[in-house]
C-alpha cells in the first residue's frame, strides 16, 4: 500500500467538515495513527492575533504534564558552577566560549534546545544569524536564559516545549505520541489550551482561538470546535 492510498483511506474514516470536541478528536487521531512508527500527535492552533505587531506575538514555553515522549538534546552555554550543574542534570553539550567557537567555525548544531546563563548572552548573541532562523536562540521569554540551568535542562529534556506564533498567527505544539493513553493526551491538550489563554495579548481583539487541528505525523488533521477548546471536568468525567 502506498502512502498516498493509506492517507486517502484514512480520510474516509471521519467527517472532515465536522468540528469535533477535543476528547472526540483525541480518540479519533489515535485511531488514525497507523504508520509503522510511534507517530507524534501535533496540535495546530490559529490565534486571532496580528504577529506583525510586537504586542501581539504569542511566545513562551510550558511543561507538558505527560511529557512529549521524546528526549530532547540540550546544549548549555555556561561556565563554572552552572556548567557543572548543567552536566549533572543531563545536558548533552556544555561549554562557554569554546561552544560558541565550535558553532561559529564548525557549524555544530547537534541539539534541539539551547540554554544559556545571562552572563553568557553577550557571546551567544554573536550566533544570532545561525541559531535564530532555526529557533534555537536562547530567550528569557521561553525560559532558555536562566540562572537555574539544572531545572531548565531537566524540564526541556523531559517535556517542556516552546511555542511561538508564525507569520500568520499559527502555533504548532506536539502533545505526545500515538502510544500515549487518551488521559495523557487530554492532560497535555488541556495544558496547551490553558497556557495559550493565560498568555493572551491584551491587544488581541475579537475571537482569540480561531481554530484547532490535531493530526498524527503521517495522517490527516481533525478539526476541533474552538468554542469547546477548554475541556471541562464534567466532560472529562463523562468520557471516562
Amino acid at each position: 500500500m502506498t502512502t498516498g492510498k493509506r492517507y486517502a483511506d484514512l480520510l474516509k474514516r471521519f467527517d472532515r467538515t465536522r468540528l469535533y470536541s477535543p476528547i472526540e478528536a483525541i480518540d479519533l487521531v489515535k485511531s488514525l495513527a497507523s504508520a509503522k512508527f510511534d507517530e507524534t500527535i501535533e496540535m495546530a492552533v490559529r490565534l486571532g492575533v496580528d504577529p506583525r505587531r510586537a504586542d501581539q506575538i504569542v511566545r513562551g514555553s510550558l511543561a507538558l504534564p505527560a511529557g512529549t515522549g521524546r528526549t530532547k538534546r540540550v546544549a548549555v552555554f555556561a561556565a563554572g558552577e552552572p556548567a557543572a550543574e548543567a552536566r549533572a542534570a543531563g545536558a548533552d553539550v556544555v561549554g562557554a566560549d569554546d561552544l560558541v567557537a565550535r558553532i561559529e567555525k564548525e557549524g555544530f548544531l547537534d541539539f534541539d534546545v539551547a540554554i544559556a546563563t545571562p552572563d553568557m548572552m553577550a557571546q551567544v548573541g554573536r550566533l544570532g544569524r545561525v541559531l535564530g532562523p532555526r529557533g534555537l536562540m536562547p530567550n528569557p521569554k521561553t525560559g532558555t536564559v536562566t540562572t537555574d540551568v539544572a531545572r531548565a535542562v531537566s524540564e526541556f529534556r523531559g517535556g517542556r516545549v516552546e511555542y511561538r506564533t508564525d507569520r500568520v498567527g499559527n502555533i504548532h505544539v506536539p502533545i505526545g505520541k500515538a502510544s500515549f493513553s487518551r488521559e495523557q493526551l487530554i492532560a497535555n491538550f488541556r495544558a496547551v489550551v490553558d497556557e495559550l489563554v493565560r498568555v493572551k495579548p491584551a491587544a488581541a481583539k475579537g475571537r482569540y482561538i480561531r481554530s484547532i487541528t490535531l493530526s498524527p505525523s503521517q495522517g490527516p488533521g481533525v478539526h476541533i470546535d474552538p468554542l469547546r477548546a477548554r475541556i471541562t471536568d464534567e466532560e472529562l468525567a463523562a468520557s471516562a
